[in-house]
Order: structure tokens, then sequence, then C-alpha cells
């Protein structure tokens, strides 16, 4: 009897395993898919593309915190804007030109960033949470706005560039080369956070989400699993940062501001929370319908917006992503 439920057990981490791996394919599949579509299709708007990316990862890095672990925050971008003023930096006083390097730097700007704010906001719950990430995104917006001999203040920081990829792969004025980087960067990240989310590590964020005093009372530490989870966090926003400043070759105030704190979020609701499909699906679909109906009509694209957004929340409380999925689960469940 042991042997068969130990067969059971054994058989059904196998069905399982090869289950996440044909979801990660599948996902896989689909970034490429829609990355080449995008290339082909929209060979004028690359840099349009190359900021959805961008944002993608900053999005990417909320769900984090908030799908995964619960941590309410409108600060988010202090993240993202740290990454990017640390690539920008590096590149712009220091003469570090080389594009890997610079990732790196924006990796190592938006992880310091997210230990500041995990120190900070991780010392309260609920709506102090919020309050607190308002005042810190604040805060960086500040700073960063006064140490103009630094970061160039209200006028942005220029001057940045960046040397060719491996010494071939050149960035052009079309932005090839910035959205061929910016989706190879997207999809090693990806697979890195589906790997994270799926570890033990990742289902005990899930499981302080759910119930953070019954995870006390097993042993484990609330605060510090969410302190780590925050600096991942603050690593992925910080490639988002990176990639921006590399593709743009400036970086402004509005990469710290309070607007793309909350724009982030209502990305991540849109699409849904709590799964990384969902960040991904949101932000795309919100940039490109913002970019779409602004065009269309400039006077009242906020309008439009903003009634996507309102029958979203009414009708798609899980996101549309999580909304579609619940329906084929349902829907399958019947069939059987």
């Amino acid at each position: 009897m042991t042997l068969a439920m130990n067969t059971q057990t054994t058989t059904a981490v196998h069905i399982r395993r090869n289950r996440f791996f044909g979801r990660d394919t599948a996902g896989i599949a689909a970034i490429v898919a829609l990355a080449s579509i995008g290339y082909l299709l929209f060979p004028d708007n690359l840099a349009l593309l190359t900021r959805v990316i961008a944002i993608a990862l900053l999005v990417l890095s909320l769900d984090l915190v908030t799908g995964y672990c619960g941590v309410a925050t409108l600060g988010h971008a202090a993240l993202f804007g740290s990454g990017a003023y640390a690539a920008g930096i590096v590149s712009a006083h220091f003469g570090i030109t080389d594009p890997l390097l610079m990732t790196l730097a924006g990796i190592t700007g938006g992880a310091a960033a997210g230990l500041v704010c995990g120190i900070v906001i991780l010392r309260a719950h609920g709506l102090p949470q919020l309050v607190l990430s308002i005042a810190l995104i604040n805060l960086f917006h500040e700073f960063a706005n006064k140490a103009s001999s630094w970061t160039g203040g209200s006028d942005g920081l220029s001057g940045i560039s960046a040397d060719p990829i491996f010494g071939t792969f050149e960035f052009d004025l079309y932005g090839h080369t910035a959205y061929v980087f910016g989706v190879i960067l997207l999809l090693v990240v990806f697979i890195l956070l589906r790997l994270v989310v799926r570890s033990p590590f990742g289902m005990l964020c899930r499981g302080i989400k759910e119930d953070a005093l019954r995870i006390r009372a097993m042993g484990a530490s609330p605060k510090a699993a969410l302190m780590k989870m925050y600096v991942i966090s603050g690593a992925v926003a910080g490639v988002g940062g990176a990639l921006n400043a590399i593709s743009t070759q400036v970086v402004g105030l509005d990469s710290l501001s309070f607007t793309l704190s909350a724009e982030s979020l209502v990305m991540l609701v849109l699409g849904g929370t709590g799964t990384l499909f969902g960040a991904l699906s949101g932000t795309v679909i919100f940039m490109l319908f913002e970019d779409y109906v602004s065009a269309a009509s400039p006077f009242h694209w906020l309008t439009m917006v903003g009634a996507l957004l309102v029958a979203v929340v009414l009708f798609a409380p899980k996101g549309l992503y999580g909304t579609a999925t619940a329906f084929f689960v349902r829907r399958k469940e019947t069939a059987q």
C-alpha cells in the first residue's frame, strides 16, 4: 500500500512538472511570436514596443510584491527609476558604455532601491503601506531633482550612450537592436521568475499573502521572505529601467513619478494579479490601447481608457488574463 501511494505521488509530481513545463514553453513561444509579429508589423514604431517591454518588466516586478506577497504599494516606480538612473550615471559620468554592464548597474540600482523601500514599507500593513510607498516615491523624485549634478535634475540625464552589443550589434536610430535586446532581457527575466514563483520560496511568499500568522507559527519569518522578494523585485524593475535608459539615451524625472507607479498598478489589475502572464498581458493591452486611442481621439482618449478600466473591474474582477483562465478551467471541468 505504501509503495502504491509513493507511486501515485511520483506520478502526480511528474504530471505537475509536465504541466508546468508545457505552460512555460507555451508562454515563451507566445512572447517570441508576439515580439516577432510586432517587429514585422511595426518596423517604424519599435521605440514604443521597446518602451512596452521596459514597462512590462516594471509591472512584473510589481506583481512579485503585490500579486504574490500581498504588499500594497503605489511607489514602485522608485525601483524602476533607480535602475534607469544607475545605468545612465555609469554611462554619462563614468564612461561605462557596455550595454551588459549598464544593465548590471541597473539591476544593482534597482535592487538597492528595493532594499531601502522594503525596509520602510514592510514596517506597516494595509493603508499605512500605501502612504509610506507614496512618501517614498516623492522622496526619490525630489532627491533626483535636487542631485542635478548627477541626474540632470528637471532637464533629465543626457549624454548616455551604449556601445554595440558584443562589438557587433550597434544601436541604430530605428531601434532594431534595442528592441531585440529588450525581448531577450524579457525572456530571460520571465524564465527566471517562473522558477522563483514555483520554488519553495515562492510558495512561502504566497502563503504569507494568505495567512502570515500561520506562516510565522510554522517557524518561518514573513518579513525576511518579503524583504528578499522586494530585492528581487527591485532587480527586475532595474532591468526595465536600464533598458529604458539604453534605448532612449536619456533619463527624466518621469521615471520616478507617482503617475508611472499608479499606471503600473492599473496595468497589473487589468491583466490579473498573482500571475506573470497577467502582468505581461495587462501591460501590452493598456499601453497599445492608450497609444491607439490617444492618436485617434486626442481630446477624449482618457475617457476611453477610463471606460475600459471600469468595464474590466466590474465584469472581469480577476483581470483579463485571470478571468479568461478561470473561464477555460470551468469549461474544461464541465466537459469532464
